[in-house]
């Protein structure tokens, strides 16, 4: 008698054993081996077979392979094509992921209606609402169009069926873990599911050169749920980062096969839905009198400068000393605290001490460090900043303050805004109107305080 084969796959990133085990070897989660059916290892053999037969192809010189040119084509929306690097490519697969409410569903369907008054054929798949619930959101983002079709459906059969009897030109799938094929015979959302959809939702966007926008839902770290092979699949991962309270909502890219993924779309919700912002003077910062542990500083959010204010609060603890951060890496908050207590003998092992950064914005570069010191300088000794100084800087671990890339676009920004004085680790290559002060080490930001 035959000994019935038997495969275990892992249910948070899709590693396979032919044995059971308590912990996954490949992402180190707990309790995620799940024994596949005999039906499931039947159609991954099947896949596999056929992805090779497919790849029996004769290699070339890189020398004589012919360049794609790839035609863009505009969204309706400026920042959403800014993060795409210039537009929506044909064919294209893209992943949108964010916490419930923060605009997923709100963005692409405004986004299809925009392209349906532009004579597109869309198609807009949710599996989780229905087609009325979905039009009561479209009378409020003036996205009701005869070229924007609904389907309110989860069964990838019948998804399939639809894109093959018409020619569409869009298509937005609300959401990926909510889909499910016959021929995987798992639940909704399951690592095989997710990754056996979005390798035909590929196919179809090769295949017939149609873009195709994915909604992902997230986990409670913030990571894409499901299988990792799901951001690997596909050619742009699009991430929405923001207090879902709050008006503002940025679109950050991570990747992008077809752009940079340095840009960031910044966006406005409103009572029309969620549009492109405006302008960013003023939405980061108190145009007003700073108040004591408030310091200002402007980042690069890819080509764009923008002026936030980083908040402090400096009080002292009862018991052991707390140390947390919004928008700010808490490592690295350590470490700026513990180079304070050496450079300037400071007790704040015996204090709590909380960073914010203003606006729902996270910090991903270095040089908001000076702004973060002079906040917290301020907080500590209640002293108020003057409003019209801003901070620029990153600090080593030896104490020295060193320069940032574009510090005379910075600048540029900065008076712009009407800003008059910077505290900056270096001289600006370029003559501006900002009076500058230079600190080369933070001893030396005591000085302009």
């Amino acid at each position: 008698m035959a000994k019935k084969k038997t495969l275990f796959e892992c249910q948070a990133c899709g590693f396979q054993s032919p044995r059971w085990m308590g912990k996954c070897t490949s992402c180190n989660e707990w309790e995620t081996m799940v024994e596949l059916t005999t039906d499931q290892i039947k159609f991954l053999k099947e896949t596999s077979n056929s992805s090779s037969a497919n790849a029996l192809r004769k290699a070339m010189p890189i020398t004589q392979v012919n360049e794609d040119n790839i035609v863009r084509f505009p969204s309706g929306s400026k920042e959403l094509d800014l993060v795409l690097g210039g537009g929506v490519v044909p064919g294209s697969l893209t992943l949108i992921g964010g916490s419930p409410g923060i605009g997923k569903s709100t963005l692409l369907l405004k986004i299809a209606g925009n392209l349906a008054k532009s004579e597109k054929k869309i198609l807009y798949v949710s599996g989780e609402e229905s087609a009325g619930q979905i039009k009561l959101r479209a009378n409020r983002l003036d996205a009701n169009h005869d070229n924007l079709f609904l389907l309110s459906e989860i069964n990838l059969t019948s998804v399939l069926n639809e894109i093959a009897n018409e020619k569409y030109e869009f298509i937005v799938i609300d959401s990926i873990q909510t889909l499910y094929s016959d021929e995987t015979p798992s639940a909704p959302g399951s690592v095989t599911q997710v990754r056996t959809i979005t390798f035909e939702l590929m196919r179809i966007a090769k295949s017939m050169h149609i873009p195709i926008f994915i909604i992902g839902h997230i986990t409670k770290d913030g990571s894409i749920a499901g299988p990792r092979v799901l951001e690997h699949m596909v050619d742009t991962v699009l991430y929405f980062e923001g207090d879902s309270n709050s008006e503002l909502r940025l679109l950050r890219g991570f990747k992008n096969r077809f752009g940079s993924t340095n840009e960031v779309g910044i966006f406005e919700m409103n009572k029309e839905g969620l549009n492109d912002a405006k302008s960013m003077a003023g939405k980061f910062f108190n145009k007003e009198k700073l108040q004591s542990g408030s310091a200002l500083t402007v980042i690069m959010e890819g080509s764009r400068p923008i002026i936030i204010e980083v908040q402090a609060l400096v009080s002292e603890a009862y018991g052991h000393a707390k140390r947390s951060s919004t928008g700010f890496d808490n490592n690295r908050l350590n470490m700026l605290l513990a180079l304070l207590e050496k450079k300037l003998d400071l007790p704040l092992g015996t204090y709590d001490v909380f960073i914010n950064i203003s606006g729902g914005i996270k910090i991903n570069e270095p040089s908001a460090d000076l702004a973060i010191i002079a906040a917290i300088l301020s907080s500590y000794r209640n002293r108020e900043l003057s409003a019209e100084t801003l901070f620029l800087g990153e600090v080593s671990l030896t104490g020295e303050i060193r320069e940032v890339s574009g510090l005379t676009q910075r600048l540029k920004e900065i008076s712009t805004q009407g800003f008059t004085k910077a505290v900056i680790p270096n001289k600006p290559m370029e003559q501006t109107n900002i009076k500058c002060f230079i600190a080369d080490e933070v001893s030396k930001v005591v000085e302009w305080m």
